[in-house]
C-alpha cells in the first residue's frame, strides 16, 4: 500500500520514481506500452520501505503520465510465493518543456517540519519543478525521518512534476545515515550527479559534513574528505562531456546544500583547497548562472566578490531557506531568458522579497 504519492526525481538522463510503501510489495511502473521494474539483478525487490523505479526521461516526457503497479506479498516462499492482486495508480506527469518562465521552488533545512515548507511553496504558487536541498529530515537516527522527504514531496508535487534532490550535512548523522542513498535519489548510490529539465541543466554537489572528519561530534563515523576529492574528479568528468554546452540549455544551476565558497568561523572553515578547486572548475568551464544553497538558515542573495565570497564564488549565490520553530521561509525561482527572478515566500502567505538577477 502506498504511503504517499510517488516522487519523481531527476537524475542525469532518467527519472527515478520513488514510492514509499507500508507493507512488503513488488512494484513496477508502466509508461506507455513499456514496463519498468524495481528489481535487483532480475529479482523484484520487496525488502524495502521505498521502491525505486528508473525510467528514461524521454519516455516519461513523451507519455505525459505513468501507472504505478503494486502487488502486496503474502509470503515470499522459496517455491510458489503468494501475493495479493495487483493494484494500479494512475499519475499524470508534466515535464519541463518551456524555454523561459520556468518556475521552481526551493526547500532546504525543513528539519522534520512539513506544514511550514509546504505552505511556503504554495505561497509562491504553481511550479514546474521542486528543489529539495538537504536537511529535510532533522537527522537519520530514525528511519521514519525519511518520511518527511516524501510527505513534503507528495503534498507539493503529487507525483506530477520533477524534483531535484540534494543531501545535507544533518542527513549524515545517525544509524540510518549510511542507508540514505538507498532511500533517496542517487546515481549508482552516489549523492552527486547532473540533471537536465528542458532548457535547464544542473549539477548537484554534496559537501558532506560541515566540520573535519576528526571532529568529536562525529565520533569517527564520517570520512568525507575522500568523498569530496572524488567529486573533484566527477566535476572534471562533467567538464569533459560538456553536456551543458547543448544549444537547448539556457540556464545552468549548481545545487549544493552547503554554500561551499562561503567560509564560516572555525570549526566550519574546512576544505579550502578542495572547495576552491570546485569553484574554479565551475567558473572557468561550466559558467553556471546561479548557485542555490541552504544550510546557514537565512535568506541571502550574494554576487561574486561580495562578503560571502571567500573561495572564488563562480556565479550569483542564493541561500534560500530559514526556519524558526514552525515558521519557514523558502525561495521561489522563475528562470527567464534574460534573468532569474527570486521571490522569498513564507508559510504565512507573504512574499517577503523579490529580486531579479
Amino acid at each position: 500500500m502506498l504511503k504517499f504519492s510517488p516522487a519523481v526525481f531527476a537524475v542525469n538522463k532518467e527519472y527515478q520514481i520513488m514510492v514509499p510503501v507500508t507493507v512488503p510489495s513488488l512494484m513496477w511502473v508502466r509508461v506507455g506500452d513499456k514496463e519498468y521494474f524495481d528489481e535487483s539483478n532480475g529479482i523484484m525487490r520487496s525488502l524495502t520501505e521505498i521502491h525505486r523505479i528508473k525510467v528514461p526521461m524521454e519516455e516519461l516526457d513523451r507519455a505525459g503520465g505513468y501507472t504505478v503497479c503494486e502487488r502486496e506479498l503474502i509470503e515470499r516462499k522459496p517455491y510458489f510465493p503468494t501475493s495479493k492482486e495487483t493494484k494500479c495508480y494512475e499519475c499524470k506527469f508534466y515535464p519541463v518543456k518551456k524555454e523561459s518562465g520556468i518556475r521552481a521552488y526551493h526547500i532546504a533545512d525543513a528539519h522534520n517540519h512539513i506544514d511550514g515548507p509546504v505552505l511556503a511553496a504554495k505561497t509562491f504558487g504553481k511550479i514546474d519543478f521542486l528543489i529539495m536541498n538537504g536537511d529535510i529530515p532533522d537527522h537519520s537516527g530514525k528511519i521514519e525521518n525519511f518520511n518527511t522527504i516524501y510527505e513534503i514531496a507528495s503534498k507539493v508535487t503529487k507525483g506530477e512534476i520533477p524534483i531535484v534532490f540534494s543531501r545535507g550535512n544533518h542527513d549524515l548523522r545517525g544509524f540510518y545515515a549510511e542507508k540514505m542513498a538507498e532511500y533517496t535519489p542517487s546515481e549508482n548510490l552516489n549523492t552527486y550527479y547532473t540533471f537536465s529539465l528542458g532548457s535547464i541543466w544542473g549539477i548537484v554537489l554534496d559537501c558532506g559534513e560541515d566540520k573535519t572528519d576528526r571532529h568529536e561530534e562525529y565520533g569517527g563515523t564520517v570520512a568525507c574528505h575522500g568523498f569530496r576529492v572524488r567529486q573533484t574528479d566527477f566535476i572534471k568528468e562533467v567538464i569533459k562531456k560538456r553536456e551543458y554546452e547543448n544549444p537547448q540549455i539556457k540556464t545552468k544551476l549548481v545545487i549544493s546544500h552547503n554554500p561551499f565558497t562561503y567560509l564560516q568561523k572555525p570549526p566550519f572553515d574546512i576544505e579550502k583547497e578542495v572547495f576552491s578547486q570546485w569553484a574554479k572548475l565551475l567558473k572557468d568551464y561550466v559558467k553556471p548562472d546561479i548557485m542555490i544553497s541552504g544550510h546557514i538558515h537565512g535568506v541571502f542573495i550574494k554576487q561574486p566578490g561580495e562578503d560571502f565570497d571567500h573561495l572564488g564564488q563562480p556565479c550569483p549565490l542564493v541561500i534560500g531557506s530559514d526556519i524558526k520553530g514552525d515558521y519557514f521561509v523558502g525561495a521561489g525561482f522563475t528562470f527567464n531568458e534574460n534573468n532569474i527572478k527570486v521571490e522569498i515566500t513564507d508559510n504565512e502567505n507573504k512574499t517577503l522579497n523579490s529580486v531579479s538577477i
